[in-house]
């Protein structure tokens, strides 16, 4: 089968969440060149891996093809490169599980890839409706700011072509990959294509804390070591300005991410993965 584009989809007790993830997937628009997917279950002690193995058939069906590997060892970073060393593509799309493309954005993303100059693509994220009030407001507020309105910030999902993939090895033992795979590209070099994905914010305050911390944290950690590569980052500074204007729009979600932002800032905890940002 010939490959141009493979996604890998790095999954840790995702069982509630990869059957979703794997029927939109298959569902997608034929993307030129042919497909695969390639599930990475990585320390999983539910069924992630029966559940992805059991699509078989219906990416078959689909014209993609499925690999599922299933490893003792836990860590995204792990999963990640035992995903590319298994990939077959030219064209790399990493997946979070619990992420729903639309049927049109692997074949946008094929297509705004097929370039001989490095270049790093993602699609147009929504955020579903949230149970909890909380992260309701802290969507809100967040989608507002800078890096959630820059191009193609690459969160839950991003694709880079040969060249983009060719400027790093292997994903280094970080927090936050997404953020080091981006900050590979000047904005110049990263592509928004217009189809949508679905990607759910976390519930409720305490997670919220919980995942914010993780991503300060990350962040600090690249600057830490590669400073050169956060030069890239390009998107526009909020200033007291726009932070003034957005709370005098949206009262409740300014409030909701300052609280939320005070308390990382007050409270000390551990970085261990936790779904959604």
């Amino acid at each position: 089968m010939q490959i141009l584009l493979s996604v890998i989809l790095p999954a840790s007790n995702e069982a509630g969440y990869i059957g979703p993830c794997l029927t939109a997937l298959f569902a997608s628009h034929p993307v030129p060149g042919g497909a695969e997917v390639i599930v990475v279950a990585n320390g999983c002690t539910d069924d992630t891996a029966a559940r992805a193995q059991a699509f078989g058939p219906q990416a078959q069906t689909a014209g993609w093809h499925l690999r599922v590997i299933d490893r003792a060892q836990g860590g995204k970073i792990g999963a990640l490169n035992a995903g590319d060393r298994a990939a077959h593509g030219d064209m790399r799309a990493y997946l979070d599980a619990d992420v729903i493309v639309s049927p049109g954005l692997m074949a946008q993303l094929a297509h705004a890839l097929d370039q001989p100059t490095a270049l790093y693509a993602s699609g147009r994220a929504t955020i579903p409706r949230a149970q909890s009030a909380i992260t309701r407001a802290y969507a809100r507020f967040w989608q507002t700011l800078p890096f959630a309105r820059s191009i193609a910030p690459g969160y839950g999902l991003f694709a880079v072509n040969a060249a983009g993939r060719a400027r790093w090895g292997d994903f280094p033992d970080i927090i936050s990959d997404d953020t080091f795979a981006r900050l590979q590209f000047a904005p110049g070099e990263r592509v928004s294509v217009p189809a949508p994905y679905h990607w759910p914010m976390i519930e409720g305050f305490a997670a919220l804390v919980r995942v914010r911390r993780r991503q300060d944290a990350g962040v600090a950690q690249i600057s830490a070591l590669f400073p050169d590569i956060m030069a890239r980052e390009g998107k526009t500074p909020l200033g007291l300005t726009g932070v003034i204007r957005r709370a005098l729009r949206d009262p409740l979600g300014f409030a909701t991410y300052a609280a939320v932002s005070l308390a990382v800032k007050l409270r000390r905890g551990g970085t261990d993965w936790t779904r959604g940002r």
